[in-house]
């Protein structure tokens, strides 16, 4: 008994709200007139630009990197071995300046 009144309520209800509604509406939806609309366009534009801008952020995040690993790299070698006591103070400083003096 439930169910068939609760039934009848709502069939009630979507008939009079079909009722009130017009016609342009009840059957294309309140934001569609019929027209050709080119606001569709927006989203995938959005998420092109979006994978775009990451792209972009990533590759050039990635070749300064690159370039600061290539500059320090000589200089990195010489640090490890001046800490493993492979060469001496005075030996360090002289290689670290020659590696300095060729970057300019």
């Amino acid at each position: 008994m439930l169910t068939a009144m609760s039934t009848a309520i709502s069939t009630a209800a979507v008939q009079a709200a079909a009722v009130q509604l017009p016609a342009g509406v009840a059957v294309h939806a309140p934001w569609y007139d019929g027209g050709f609309s080119p606001w569709f366009l927006l989203f995938p534009l959005f998420w092109i630009l979006v994978i775009g801008l990451i792209i972009f952020v990533a590759r050039r995040t990635w070749r300064t990197n690159h370039r600061w690993a290539a500059r320090q790299g000589g200089e990195g070698v010489l640090r490890e071995r001046y800490a493993r006591g492979e060469i001496d103070e005075t030996e360090y400083r002289q290689r670290l300046q020659v590696l300095r003096a060729e970057e300019k």
